[in-house]
């Protein structure tokens, strides 16, 4: 092969050529085979195509309209032409020749053809958790990139300043390891990914955040056990409540009160009743009143007898029943004083209960404060970002500008060269004039 490595960009025409010597100058029958040997990605071959001494040439399925060859017998060499080169072709390329009765000697040869491609923009990513004492990860990778890219990582602050990378960071072939990661590790971390045609980058903001951000499960779980807790103590005494209503009113039923109360003696309807006989039967039967007058007076001294004696036991009995009565109201005085001494530790409960709810809603009230102080700078921590991107645009602006004036200048500086090179060309024709306007001189001389 006439060159052991060739190097073309993507999309260009290249040409190998392939020289040989057999062992006759003539020969029946050459055969020159052109094929790609396999490569790293695919593991596949490449066949290009064959060329026979005949005449004909066979080229490969895949490269029709796309390969080329052309042999030279006399000249001995035998070139492979390729259009618009890819990846595809970025391999070694063989050229392998058959001759019948020459089996001695070197039969084939191979050069590396490397197509060059710019990297694609790489992409960045993150691998693991971006939480405080963890280990993560930061890779970036091109898709495309013919030699293989290599990659470096720069990190920045929020004011756009270069910084170092913290201690026992590690960085190899794109990956960017960072050990023990902490709030001083957030950033803003950029990739480039460079081979001899040109560059991509591509950048990433990094925030560690504490493991401890999470309060809004944090608020839920706490809320909803509070919550069964209130509730579970208002079931409580509600049925307290209720069992002690029913024992009072279970009590009242048990010992209700009977009052008594002093009524005027019955008089007896049978004296007015026999004084109007008496008197009917005075003015009609006179005879027959003093028999009836002594009757009536002994049957009225017996009855007052018996109604003194009578009134008294009453009046005894009532006694007894009054006593009894003014025990069990003295009963009921002290069970009232028993269930008001309750009602009052019920009342202390009570308030204990709400101060317990007056200190928890203290306690839910600083969360909310410590909530929206955290979104507060988690605010402002955007708008920094925001200002770093903005300040970062414009120095990539800035580069773009500085890019195309460096181009401008090189384009500039090119034509200048063109124009020394023109300058040399005239001067030097100008002294092939001069020598031999001498020559002649001499000459006529």
């Amino acid at each position: 092969m006439s060159q052991a490595t060739i190097e073309v960009a993507r999309g260009d025409d290249v040409t190998l050529t392939c020289n040989f010597k057999p062992k006759k100058n003539e020969n029946n029958l050459v055969i020159i085979t052109w094929t790609g040997d396999a490569d790293e990605t695919s593991g596949q071959k490449v066949l290009f195509g064959n060329y026979y001494s005949n005449g004909n040439t066979d080229i490969g399925s895949d490269y029709k309209g796309k390969a080329f060859i052309e042999t030279d017998l006399t000249a001995k060499a035998s070139k492979l032409t390729l259009k618009e080169v890819t990846l595809k072709e970025s391999r070694s390329i063989r050229c392998f020749v058959q001759i019948p009765g020459d089996i001695e000697g070197k039969s084939s040869d191979t050069t590396f053809l490397l197509v060059q491609v710019a990297p694609s923009r790489p992409v960045c990513k993150v691998k693991g958790t971006a939480e405080y004492g963890h280990n993560i990860n930061l890779t970036c990778v091109s898709e495309e990139g013919s030699p293989t890219p290599t990659y470096k990582w720069e990190r920045y602050d929020f004011r756009d300043v270069i910084q170092a990378f913290p201690i026992k960071t590690t960085e190899k072939d794109g990956v960017l390891s960072l050990v023990n990661v902490s709030m001083e590790t957030s950033g803003y971390y950029i990739c480039e990914s460079t081979n001899k045609v040109g560059s991509a980058k591509c950048n990433m903001t990094l925030t560690v955040m504490p493991p401890s951000m999470n309060f809004a499960t944090i608020g839920i779980v706490a809320g909803c056990v509070v919550g069964a807790i209130v509730i579970i103590i208002v079931i409580i005494c509600c049925c307290r409540r209720r069992k002690q209503k029913q024992k009072l009113k279970d009590y009242e039923m048990e010992n209700q009160v009977v009052e008594y109360e002093d009524k005027p003696p019955v008089e007896n309807a049978e004296d007015g009743n026999t004084d109007n006989v008496a008197i009917s039967e005075d003015r009609t039967y006179k005879a027959g009143s003093d028999d009836l007058k002594n009757h009536y007076d002994d049957r009225r001294g017996s009855r007052d007898n018996l109604n003194e004696g009578g009134r008294d036991d009453l009046r005894d009995r009532y006694d007894d029943r009054r006593d009894r009565y003014d025990d069990r109201r003295g009963s009921r005085d002290d069970l009232r004083d028993r269930y008001d001494d309750r009602r009052d530790r019920y009342d202390d409960r009570r308030g204990s209960r709400d101060d317990l709810r007056d200190r928890y809603d203290e306690r839910r009230g600083s969360r909310d404060d410590l909530r929206d102080r955290y979104d507060d700078r988690r605010g402002s921590r955007d708008d920094l970002r925001d200002r770093y991107d903005e300040r970062r645009g414009s120095r990539d602006d800035l580069r773009d500008r500085y890019d195309d004036r460096r181009d401008r200048y090189d384009e500039r500086r090119g034509s200048r060269d063109d124009l020394r090179d023109r300058y040399d060309e005239r001067r030097g024709s100008r002294d092939d004039l001069r020598d031999r306007y001498d020559d002649q001189r001499d000459l006529y001389r």
